[in-house]
């Protein structure tokens, strides 16, 4: 099935510029045009936008998204490349996760800090509390 600009724009969230912007940079080689010159995204194509904004969303910069889909169109000769690249990915996603949950962490103890506080009706007097000041220790430091 083909959609127009407008209809590709509403699937997927992105607006009508960035889908210019992106067939511009040759992200979207595939995409087809009808006798009158306007773009028809297929299925395919709103498939190569969704792994687009996967890669933009993990990091991956625009160029290295047009490498992966320059070594597709080259074919199986490139599978080894592609495979690394996904791999390199996700290691930088694993280490983005674990920087994540240690700031989940201490976002997650100022909560319980200031919940107290809120009870207690002191910062000061919830500080004190000794589970509170443990689990401070261990996320800061001991001179924190």
């Amino acid at each position: 099935m083909g959609y127009s600009i407008g209809q590709a724009a509403k699937m997927t969230g992105l607006t009508a510029h960035t889908l210019r912007y992106y067939e511009k940079e040759g992200l979207l080689p595939f995409l087809k045009k009808n006798s009158s010159g306007l773009r028809v995204f297929s299925d395919n194509d709103l498939g190569w936008l969704a792994m687009i904004e996967c890669l933009k969303d993990t990091g991956m910069p625009l160029k290295g998204i047009k490498q992966y889909i320059d070594w597709f169109i080259e074919g199986n000769s490139t599978l080894p490349q592609r495979l690394e690249m996904f791999k390199n990915q996700k290691i930088k996603i694993e280490e983005q996760i674990a920087l994540f949950n240690k700031h989940l962490q201490k976002i997650n103890y100022k909560i319980k800090l200031y919940e107290e506080a809120v009870k207690k009706g002191s910062l000061e007097l919830a500080a004190a509390e000794k589970h509170l000041s443990e689990e401070k220790k261990r996320l800061y430091g001991p001179d924190k």
